[in-house]
């Protein structure tokens, strides 16, 4: 069986790595149908390790000639949603990218969806934000659930929280991932030989150790926006605009690129073709891959695809365990708020 995907703001990769391996594990084969990003470097190094070249601004594709699909993946930008819940419809999402993926979900019908953001979306505006997405989302059909996830949960050695929604159309019994993987060694992840353009300063490395007492072990220092310095067994999130200083390898020098995909979890079989500063961005702009994977894993168990996802969904005995959730949401028309009667509350409180 082949499972046709489309892989929107693609930006290196992320989401289709997770998706082809969250495939793999049930053999089934997937098809990207579309892949769509509007930066040149990326589009570059998605071409160089998928063999597609990705359309540009998605805005200027009809829902018509966008290919049917059966999952809809998109990393959507994190840009300002204030527009959001102040009028009804569409017209709550008119001017953001979040328009985009309601309009090719409405007019493609996509059998379920993942989306993925900052975890400060769940915030954003009081929770407005966020519940008028949903709600959006809702009034096209969907059942919908979201969760925020840490990365440090799925086996990486980065502190790397991201909000995860997802859609299905039709009820189903979904179980959002639960299983804590123990974390990689960061001395697994990093290189070995370091050019010296990656070290700081003479000056600040020895404010660091002034900060810091040096272990034994390798650590990630973090400078927050204080200026205080902390030493940690992993990184903190990966930042696409932080400063050079933000991170360094027990307090001495920045992550080389491969480290940085490493830490998202992507595979050393990625070429990296882009400079140091456009990787550095693309990593830090990217999701956590085994975390998605995850997620596109109990997806693909609700919607029994594959072998393997059946016998998973049949070990479902009980859907009312913790950390499930029962999907059985009556949805209304766009723009109208959704009812439903005996059914366990459906959004998963966000952690603190």
């Amino acid at each position: 069986m082949k499972i046709r995907f489309i892989d929107l703001f693609c930006g290196i990769g992320g989401f289709r790595y997770a998706m082809e391996g969250a495939a793999k594990s049930n053999n089934l084969e997937t098809e990207c149908v579309l892949s769509s990003d509007i930066d040149a470097d990326c589009q570059k190094a998605y071409k160089e390790n998928f063999g597609d070249d990705p359309v540009g601004d998605i805005q200027k594709i009809p829902s018509g000639l966008i290919p049917d699909h059966d999952i809809l993946l998109a990393g959507f930008p994190c840009q300002p949603f204030s527009i959001i819940g102040s009028r009804k419809g569409f017209e709550d999402a008119r001017g953001t990218l979040f328009f985009e993926i309601a309009r090719i979900l409405e007019g493609k019908k996509p059998k379920m969806f993942v989306l993925e953001n900052v975890k400060l979306l769940a915030g954003h505006n009081n929770g407005k934000t966020l519940s008028r997405i949903l709600e959006v989302l809702r009034g096209l059909g969907y059942f919908v659930d979201f969760k925020i996830l840490n990365a440090l949960d799925f086996g990486l050695p980065q502190r790397r929280e991201r909000i995860f929604i997802v859609g299905l159309r039709g009820p189903g019994n979904f179980s959002w991932p639960h299983e804590k993987i123990p974390m990689k060694a960061l001395s697994q992840l990093l290189e070995k030989k370091i050019p010296k353009k990656f070290f700081a300063s003479k000056y600040i490395r020895e404010k660091r150790n002034a900060m810091v007492e040096p272990t034994s072990e390798p650590t990630i220092w973090h400078e927050n926006k204080s200026g205080h310095v902390s030493a940690y067994p992993y990184s903190c999130a990966l930042r696409a605009g932080a400063s050079y200083n933000y991170l360094l390898v027990n307090g001495e020098r920045r992550l080389t690129p491969r480290e940085m995909l490493r830490l998202q979890g992507f595979p050393d079989a990625f070429r990296i073709v882009c400079n140091d500063s456009q990787t550095r961005k693309q990593a830090g702009n990217s999701l956590p891959v085994p975390v998605a994977e995850a997620v596109i894993k109990e997806l693909l168990v609700t919607f029994k695809f594959g072998v393997a996802a059946n016998q998973a969904f049949k070990n479902r005995t009980n859907p009312s365990l913790n950390g499930q959730m029962i999907l059985f949401e009556k949805s209304g028309r766009y723009g109208k708020n959704t009812k439903a009667k005996n059914r366990r509350k459906i959004q998963t409180p966000i952690p603190a």
